[in-house]
């Protein structure tokens, strides 16, 4: 395996892929209203696969596989993979990509949680903390009505009705994408204690090809593909390289220098450039109110894992 890389390439790997996961969870918006959920996951596994072919080809320094790291590997494509991509995709398209920035923002409370359950590392009085705001910031966005400017009146309030409950589905779909990041977090540090990134990055993409196989064939046979818009592939392309190669290849490069307990920080640009991307490309808008339940949410990051002025971190923060 190759050396780890300095300090300050890890964390610019680290920023790199929180910043492109954001952008990306924006972009499924179009995506998945042009394309099937099963059948836009298998595309994107299958596109990478054949991307990543050369990387998976055995290192002559790696070690052989042991029956624990297969099973790790597979779990993490299970959870970080397959479940989060269909929790993802399928929250964004019932709600809003700023609402999946603010949701997103509770990873590292969700991190620290799992890393103390899994890990046995020590969380302290501020990891709660973190928790708490992270929970604040979510339970006021479901405050935060599903359309700006709509007014509710009997004639129309069915269909009010209706629209919250799917803003409602969408934002419990994101929460369990949160926890599948999470999981993906704590079982991605002890991957790359046994394999290069780059191995790490083809294996977990073949499985969540597997996984989304079935479902992708079904909904395939069904699918008009001359409808789909030119514009809708090459964002389908840019998507499937970002979501499944470059940013997966980016964080466990990264992970291979920063503990798991100070990579929380680079979380912070998940939820940003998911919300300026909804709102610089997607035409959404910012309300006063997702604007508090993102400051709150991203107050919780910066609780989690920002150390006291003369103490070492040692709250546990996450992917």
């Amino acid at each position: 395996m190759s050396h780890p890389p300095s300090k300050p390439v890890a964390y610019f790997c680290l920023g790199l892929s929180m910043t492109m996961v954001g952008c990306y969870v924006a972009l499924t918006k179009p995506l998945v209203a042009a394309i099937p959920v099963f059948l836009l996951a298998w595309l994107r596994f299958g596109i990478a696969a054949v991307a990543m072919a050369p990387w998976l080809r055995k290192t002559g320094v790696e070690v052989p596989m042991t029956r624990q790291t297969r099973g790790l590997l597979f779990l993490e494509s299970f959870f970080g993979n397959f479940l989060f991509t269909l929790c993802m995709i399928t929250g964004v398209s019932l709600t809003s990509a700023v609402s999946a920035g603010v949701i997103m923002a509770a990873i590292p409370a969700a991190v620290a949680v799992f890393s103390w359950i899994f890990l046995k590392e020590k969380a302290n009085a501020r990891t709660w903390w973190a928790i708490a705001l992270a929970v604040a910031g979510i339970a006021l966005l479901a405050l935060t009505p599903g359309h700006p400017g709509a007014h509710g009146t009997e004639a129309d309030g069915n269909s009010l009705s209706t629209e919250g409950s799917r803003s409602l589905i969408g934002h419990l779909l994101l929460v369990a994408a949160v926890l599948c990041e999470a999981s993906y977090a704590v079982i991605g540090k002890k991957l790359t204690a046994a394999l290069p990134p780059k191995r790490i990055t083809a294996i977990i993409n073949l499985w969540g090809l597997a996984l989304s196989t079935p479902m992708g064939i079904y909904m395939a046979l069904q699918f008009d593909f001359a409808a789909v818009a030119s514009g809708m592939w090459w964002l389908l392309l840019l998507y499937a390289l970002a979501a499944s190669m470059w940013t997966v290849w980016l964080w466990m490069t990264g992970l291979r220098t920063v503990p798991a307990s100070q990579s929380g920080i680079f979380t912070v640009l998940l939820p940003v450039s998911a919300a300026l991307t909804g709102v610089l490309l997607l035409g959404e808008s910012l309300q006063p109110l997702q604007l508090l339940a993102l400051g709150i949410a991203l107050a919780s990051v910066l609780v989690a894992t920002v150390p006291l002025p003369g103490r070492a971190a040692s709250v546990p923060a996450a992917k």
